[in-house]
């Protein structure tokens, strides 16, 4: 999964992988060369007492310091700009895919895990990409060149290179496998610390509410503990590491001041080429060093792209057609044919043969118990979420063979929970109509019984909102998105129990004032309170995913029983008829 996503999105960042590759070969010969030179100073130059020599050769250190200099800052550059393009690319791609899913895979994932892995795991293979260009790249070049150079210095100290370098593999590699297991398991506790953190923030008032903060902090802190054991585990293995290598460079350049201050004394050795051989084992062993300190990264970073792919790779349910209708007409007429709806695996069907036509200019309302399906019946129609058996037609024309464009230029949604974004009371308005002028957006407030409000809000269309519109009232919220989707006039509204934190009174004054805006549309609401459909053209009755009825209220309470029912628990008979 790992090679997959950084070839996928690597890609386009080839000229800048070239120049850190080629300035990173550059680098490591040039500091490759130091040792050599600084052993031709000890025994050409120190030995024989020559300073011209061990000046002209100092300086020439000097320019090959600066080259190297030059080339590593070059490197980090260019490493960093395909790093960072290669994160942001696969953000918006990430990004993007999420915005294709349907209310099914968003479900199945779940928000914390989506953002989480768009942020922070992103941010890992990010890191990886970084810490490759930036040292994984010089390693090899580092190691196969200084066992060269080292070997051209002294043959009979080479047995130490099929010591030390093994060792050093081998115990690093061991370390490095135990910790594999505990990355994924504190990638999993992320998504569970996000998970609980983000139900605390969305539901502080409930919480309060109940006085359920010591339960709400017991069950963070369980959380919380959970990934700091995680993480201390991984902790515990990783800071074996650095001691460990430590121990084994050390332990290396004993060994070769140790053998090679015999040979020197037998003759068989220059200190020069002592010196020289002791910098080359050094850097062969940073090299190994810098690969082992790599691949720390990479089992974290392949936990995260197995988890990045496993969203890019999900397709949605719901799939853009493949020769799609871009024309209708221009009044919307909307019909149910024998619709049905199944979530995967479930045993029983969430609605089941739903038929029934909404005209153009008429108002259909849906009622039903708690769980009867209407929001999964509503959400069918902009192809939140597709259906399983039957079709759902605008203007004849199967909703999943219209452009999704086309479709959602024709809908305008008010959901059960409105959601205004941060922002301003215009900029929330114009999500329905981004060239909306403010008299347009004052009318909308006016019919939505929002106008009066806003004004005496600080700054009037300019009042700022906050993330969530919590700094308003839940019935505000609903005013504002009834309003957001009237700027839109579109030729199909729905409203999803959008009335029910409305008063009664002011719920009935909007639903007059909405009566002279949608007459060239069609209509459907879901409701809950049987008052606001009192009215509708027809009323359709839902019981666990069926339709018990359908007609006017007069006709359903007399004929009806589950919608009489429904009448009899909110009201009278009398104030019924």
């Amino acid at each position: 999964m790992l090679s997959r996503l950084l070839m996928t999105h690597l890609r386009p960042y080839r000229g800048e992988l070239t120049a850190v590759v080629v300035l990173q070969l550059i680098g490591t010969v040039a500091s490759l060369y130091l040792p050599s030179l600084n052993a031709d100073i000890i025994d050409l130059g120190v030995v024989r007492g020559d300073t011209g020599y061990i000046l002209s050769t100092g300086g020439w250190m000097l320019a090959v310091t600066l080259l190297q200099i030059v080339c590593s800052v070059g490197a980090v550059y260019f490493g960093a700009r395909a790093a960072m393009g290669f994160g942001r690319d696969v953000r918006a791609a990430v990004f993007h895919r999420v915005g294709d899913f349907s209310a099914r895979e968003v479900g199945r994932f779940g928000a914390p895990s989506l953002i989480t892995r768009t942020t922070n795991d992103v941010q890992q293979v990010q890191l990886l990409v970084v810490m490759v260009c930036t040292m994984l790249v010089a390693a090899p070049i580092m190691c196969v060149a200084g066992i060269i150079l080292a070997l051209k210095e002294d043959v009979g100290l080479s047995w130490l290179l099929l010591v030390c370098v093994p060792a050093l593999l081998i115990a690093i590699g061991a370390i490095v496998s135990r910790m594999v297991p505990q990355f994924r398991r504190m990638q999993e506790r992320i998504d569970q610390v996000n998970r609980v953190l983000r139900e605390q923030l969305s539901g502080i008032r409930v919480v309060r509410a109940f006085v359920r903060e010591p339960a709400e902090t017991r069950r963070f802190a369980e959380a919380n503990g959970s990934l700091t054991d995680a993480a201390f585990r991984v902790g515990r293995w990783q800071a074996l590491i650095f001691p460990t290598v430590l121990f084994i460079l050390n332990a290396s350049s004993v060994a070769v001041l140790w053998f090679g201050a015999k040979r020197v004394d037998a003759g068989e050795m220059q200190i020069g080429a002592l010196t020289a051989f002791l910098n080359y084992l050094l850097q062969i062993l940073m090299s190994v060093m810098m690969a082992t300190f790599i691949s720390i990264m990479i089992p974290r970073a392949a936990v995260c792209a197995e988890r990045i792919k496993e969203v890019l790779d999900t397709e949605s349910s719901v799939k853009p057609p493949v020769t799609p209708v871009r024309e209708l007409r221009a009044q919307a007429e909307l019909e149910f044919r024998d619709v049905g709806f199944r979530y995967p695996g479930a045993a029983d069907p969430v609605l089941q043969s739903i038929s029934f036509r909404a005209a153009a200019g008429r108002t259909t309302a849906i009622i039903g118990s708690t769980g009867s399906g209407k929001s999964t019946l509503l959400s069918l129609i902009p192809r939140l979420i597709d259906v399983t058996e039957g079709s759902v037609l605008v203007d004849g024309v199967d909703v999943r063979e219209l452009d999704p464009d086309l479709l959602w230029s024709r809908i305008g949604l008010v959901p059960q929970r409105p959601y205004l974004f941060t922002g301003t009371v215009a900029s929330n308005l114009r999500y329905g109509n981004p060239d909306a002028t403010d008299e347009e957006l004052w009318e909308a407030l006016e019919v939505a019984q929002a106008r009066d409000f806003v004004e005496e809000m600080p700054g009037g269309l300019e009042a700022p909102i906050a993330q969530g519109g919590t700094n308003v009232s839940g019935g505000q919220r609903q005013r504002l998105s009834i309003a957001r989707a009237l700027v839109r006039r579109p030729e199909i509204y729905l409203f999803d129990d959008s009335f029910s934190a409305l008063d009664l009174a002011t719920d009935a004054a909007l639903r007059e004032a909405l009566r002279p805006h949608t007459r060239d549309a069609a209509v459907i609401v879901v409701a809950q309170r049987v008052s606001t459909i009192l009215d509708a053209d027809q009323i359709i009755v839902l019981d666990d995913g069926a339709v018990t009825g359908i007609g006017t209220h007069t006709s359903l309470l007399a004929d009806c029983p589950t919608y009489r029912e429904i009448v009899e628990s909110q009201m009278s008979i009398q104030e019924a008829a």
